[in-house]
C-alpha cells in the first residue's frame, strides 16, 4: 500500500495525473450598421432620473466595432458532465428605471438576486420559453426590495436567453441566460470576453446577441481546441443587415 502511495505521489509531482485547463479569450465585433436606438418615452418620475433623456441599448458598440452584451458559451463538448453550481449570486438591479445589467448569465440552480434600488414600484416579469421553466411575476414595491429565491426555483432548464421586463415601466428589459455548465462569459463594453479554466478538449463555442439573433438564430459558432494549459483565442463577428 505504501509503495502505491509513493508511486502515485511521484506521478503527480511530474504532472502525469494533472488535469490541465486553459483560458479562452477573444473579441466580438459588429459588422454592419444597425438601426438607430429608440428614445424612450419615460414617465415624469423616471424622466427626472434621466434629465438628458434615455434610449434603448440594443447595440452597444465601441469605436473599433467591439460589441458589448454578447453571450459567449461552450455549447458542445461537455455533454454528460456535471458541474457544481457557483455559490456566488448573479445580481440584477433596477436602478434609474433601467435594468442593470442588460444581459447576464447563470448556471441552472444558481441564485439570481434581483433588487429594486429605486424609490418607485417595479415588478419583475420573467417570460421563459423552454419547457420546464416557469413564468413568474413578482412585485417589488419599495426601495431596497430584494428577491433571491424565485428565479432559481422557476428556471430549472437551460435557456438562452430569458426575457425579464417591468410591466409598470414597459421600456425596462433585461435578459438572463441559464446554462448547464460554468464556461460562459458576457462581452464587456469593448466586446472582449474571457472564459477561465476550460478543461483540455475540443469544443464548440457560441456567441449569441439578443437583438441580432433572437429566436431566429442560435448565434455564431466556431470549433476550439484547448491543449494543456495553453490560452486559446477565439474571435467572432456578428453581422447585422443594414436598416431599411
Amino acid at each position: 500500500m505504501k509503495k502505491s502511495i509513493v508511486i502515485l505521489a511521484a506521478l503527480t509531482a511530474f504532472g502525469s495525473l494533472q488535469v490541465f485547463a486553459g483560458d479562452v479569450s477573444g473579441k466580438v465585433t459588429l459588422k454592419g450598421t444597425p438601426a438607430a436606438e429608440i428614445t424612450l418615452r419615460l414617465d415624469e418620475t423616471c424622466g427626472k432620473m434621466h434629465p438628458d433623456g434615455e434610449t434603448t441599448h440594443r447595440y452597444v458598440v465601441a469605436k473599433d466595432g467591439g460589441l458589448a452584451n454578447v453571450l459567449v458559451y461552450v455549447s458542445k463538448g461537455l455533454e454528460g458532465k456535471s458541474f457544481p453550481v457557483p455559490s456566488q449570486a448573479v445580481e440584477l438591479d433596477q436602478k434609474g428605471c433601467v435594468y442593470t445589467p442588460y444581459l447576464s448569465a447563470a448556471m441552472v440552480g444558481q441564485t439570481v438576486k434581483i433588487k429594486n434600488s429605486d424609490a418607485v414600484m417595479h415588478n419583475v416579469h420573467a417570460m421563459p420559453q423552454a419547457d420546464g421553466n416557469s413564468e413568474f411575476n413578482i412585485a417589488q414595491p419599495t426601495q431596497g426590495s430584494v428577491d433571491d429565491t424565485t428565479f432559481a426555483k422557476k428556471m430549472t432548464k437551460k435557456e438562452v436567453c430569458i426575457k425579464l421586463m417591468c410591466n409598470v415601466h414597459e421600456w425596462m428589459l433585461s435578459y438572463v441566460a441559464v446554462l448547464d455548465n460554468p464556461y460562459f462569459a458576457v462581452t464587456d463594453k469593448d466586446g472582449n470576453f474571457t472564459i477561465k479554466g476550460l478543461p483540455a478538449g475540443e469544443y464548440t463555442l457560441t456567441a449569441y446577441h439578443v437583438k441580432t439573433h433572437g429566436k431566429a438564430s442560435p448565434g455564431v459558432t466556431q470549433a476550439i481546441k484547448v491543449e494543456g494549459d495553453k490560452a486559446v483565442t477565439a474571435d467572432f463577428t456578428v453581422e447585422v443587415a443594414a436598416p431599411k
